[in-house]
């Protein structure tokens, strides 16, 4: 794409909360942006990350500190919005971010340019206690969902809805580290749902309890896209994962461009009928039986996989945003079906397949080739440290009967915060997540 499409007067902050040091939807957003000759400034961790050694980051900016709230996400933008001293575009890239800006749109005005979606939208969308309340009013397919206020409700649940269950948590970003809970987990047990219920209070958020249907070949299905200011969605499409990690529920490991009329109208009913503007990132499963596409999530930012789809002119979701709030024509480019984009440290033989409709990796670039080199020794590292912090940690405690307990460390029910309250904790949710049915 000619760099004179762009205003590179106006740089753009990505900011990134959540410590996760290999976000390879950071560095998709850094390289798409530095390309196009836009300055790009990262708030975000940079400590065991391969993303500051890009040569398109302009510089790198410290995050709010765990547990901040939205107003301090706020402050802290403020003082990088004052070094920067000229309006930016801002693009968070975590849910936890998005749901900080989307509460305090206007606090950051005119400091940063912002779509105008309607104020504490991108919260609702993201719980998914909420986003089930909206798929239910917009008659948009969606896993039966069911939210106990007991053990033994959560119990009944589990009976109810036929076992095996997914377990979700509606507010996956508040969600600590060190605790050996996850964002969403396959619940085999009413006992595990009676267990799982009871640590709702160290969770931070309700627990939400679904019908699951079993992953299979080429049933999960991702729509990203921009609704830009006319409410059209632009820069993105629909793509199916081939490869996700862990295996068969969780994050894309690899994943192809692939059109997709249905999953393509569900997507702009939804977002027509909430008035949603900016980056979104969609996740649905087909279900077999009913060969209805449910939506799983709903991420107001953009899913890191999203490079999938730049189009023949090299438009993707965060170039569209820049050109948008620029008020910058954007450039109508064919779809590249069966493009591919590859995860190299999640999938490396995949990386070295043939791929006759082209594939973009997430690390390894050969403009920007830092990053990638960096990859497999932080890794290695990041693996290292993660297996043994495993081989460290206490054994699980055994139930009356002698058995091993699924769910360990335990706490009593406390009140959880209540549906909107503004203080947003930054906390680390992990990268894996079910899928459900």
């Amino acid at each position: 794409m000619p760099v004179s499409l762009f205003d590179i007067r106006v740089p753009v902050v990505l900011l990134r909360i959540d410590r996760n040091p290999f976000h390879h939807g950071t560095l998709g957003a850094v390289r798409s942006l530095g390309r196009a000759g836009v300055d790009v400034h990262v708030v975000a961790e940079s400590a065991g990350s391969p993303l500051p050694r890009s040569r398109f980051v302009r510089q790198m900016h410290p995050p709010p500190p765990p547990g901040s709230s939205a107003r301090e996400i706020v402050l802290a933008l403020r003082r990088v919005a004052a070094r920067i001293a000229r309006p930016a575009v801002l693009i968070p890239m975590d849910d936890a971010s998005a749901v900080a800006v989307g509460l305090l749109r206007d606090d950051l005005a005119p400091s940063y340019l912002l779509p105008e979606t309607p104020a504490g939208l991108p919260g609702h969308v993201a719980d998914k206690a909420r986003l089930a309340d909206l798929c239910a009013t917009l008659d948009v397919p969606h896993p039966s969902t069911l939210i106990p206020d007991s053990p033994a409700e959560a119990a009944s649940a589990a009976w109810r809805l036929g076992l095996p269950v997914v377990a979700k948590w509606s507010r996956p970003w508040l969600v600590p580290t060190g605790t050996g809970l996850r964002s969403t987990v396959v619940v085999r047990s009413a006992q595990e749902a009676r267990e799982l219920y009871a640590r709702s209070a160290e969770a931070g958020s309700r627990l939400l309890l679904q019908t699951f249907l079993p992953p299979g070949h080429e049933l999960d299905w991702f729509c990203h896209g921009y609704v830009d200011r006319s409410g059209a969605l632009r820069g993105g499409g629909t793509g199916v994962k081939l490869r996700a990690r862990p295996r068969g529920a969780g994050l894309t490991a690899v994943g192809r461009w692939a059109p997709n009329p249905r999953v393509q109208a569900l997507a702009e009913r939804l977002t027509t009928a909430l008035g949603y503007r900016g980056i979104l990132d969609l996740d649905f499963r087909r279900c077999v039986a009913t060969d209805r596409y449910h939506l799983l999530d709903f991420n107001p930012r953009p899913g890191a996989q999203f490079r999938v789809f730049a189009d023949a002119t090299g438009l993707d979701v965060v170039r569209a945003q820049h050109l948008d709030l620029t008020h910058r024509p954007l450039p109508g480019g064919a779809p590249l079906a069966d493009r591919e984009f590859v995860v190299e440290n999640y999938a490396p033989l995949s990386a070295l397949r043939p791929a006759p409709a082209g594939r973009e990796l997430a690390w390894h670039a050969a403009d920007d080739p830092a990053p990638g080199r960096a990859l497999w020794s932080l890794w290695a590292r990041h693996v290292g440290g993660r297996l043994l912090d495993r081989l460290s940690a206490p054994a699980p405690r055994s139930s009356p009967g002698g058995a091993a307990r699924p769910l360990a460390h335990v706490v009593r029910q406390a009140p959880a915060p209540a549906a909107d309250s503004p203080v947003i904790p930054v906390r680390s949710t992990g990268d894996e997540k079910a899928s459900s049915c």
